[in-house]
């Protein structure tokens, strides 16, 4: 089981009533998220707000997170209240389609992204909806995107090796060009697992890195990963 709680070195998220808890996935993309000159972030399905936070340290830009589900949203919300950047992140109770921000676009875009799409289901409805495409497809992850981001902005999302494959062709038809692939693999040995891909609407040719998480024994963690996010876990 999950624990409650989960500190970093700047803040606490608890989760115990997320249907998505912290993981590896969010924790890469939160730490890999390029905040360069960034002013203003969306981050789509913040779930218990890890991505938010991660960023705002990060960062000095205003951050919009939205979350559909009412308990996440309502655990988001404090794990917000309870951080140093409470006056830079504001949480909304809405999805991706009905989202309307009054005159404001965003430079970055990041999501950790429900990704399955035709495997078994979780009985828990909350939890098959954190982690099923059925809520959220890739289409109307693109198309928001598209409609919210600023000419020169980045979306930036980390997804499984075929179904980010997928994802970047999808992305032509809305405009958006991939031209960062950050290839992340368990082990040197392993197949790539996980992709972090960078969007612009520029169409530039791709640069490609890869990242290995650890050396061989659980919780041997390489240099490479260390140094992504020493910044965040307590015991780098």
């Amino acid at each position: 089981m999950a624990n409650n709680y989960f500190n970093f070195r700047q803040f606490t998220i608890f989760q115990d009533k997320c249907s998505f808890k912290v993981g590896t996935d969010g924790v890469l993309l939160g730490a890999y998220a390029d905040v360069a000159k960034v002013c203003n972030i969306l981050d789509i399905g913040t779930g218990s707000g890890l991505l938010s936070l991660m960023l705002a340290q990060r960062s000095k830009a205003e951050i919009s997170a939205i979350e559909p589900d009412n308990y996440s949203f309502e655990q988001a919300c404090s794990n917000f209240k309870n951080s140093p950047w409470n006056n830079r992140i504001k949480a909304e109770n809405v999805d991706l389609q009905n989202f309307n921000p009054m005159d404001v676009t965003f430079d970055l875009i990041v999501s950790n992204p429900p990704f399955f799409s035709s495997s078994l289901k979780n009985p828990d409805p909350r939890k098959a909806a954190a982690r099923h495409n059925d809520s959220l497809t890739a289409e109307e992850l693109l198309k928001g995107t598209a409609r919210l981001m600023t000419e020169e902005g980045r979306l930036q999302v980390i997804l499984p090796y075929v179904e980010g494959n997928l994802f970047i062709a999808e992305a032509h038809e809305y405009g958006l060009y991939c031209n960062n692939i950050l290839k992340i693999k368990p082990l040197a040995t392993s197949e790539i697992r996980r992709l972090i891909l960078t969007f612009s609407r520029k169409r530039l040719k791709a640069t490609e890195r890869f990242l290995v998480i650890e050396k061989g024994e659980r919780h041997d963690f390489t240099e490479d990963y260390k140094n992504l996010t020493k910044d965040f876990y307590l015991n780098f």
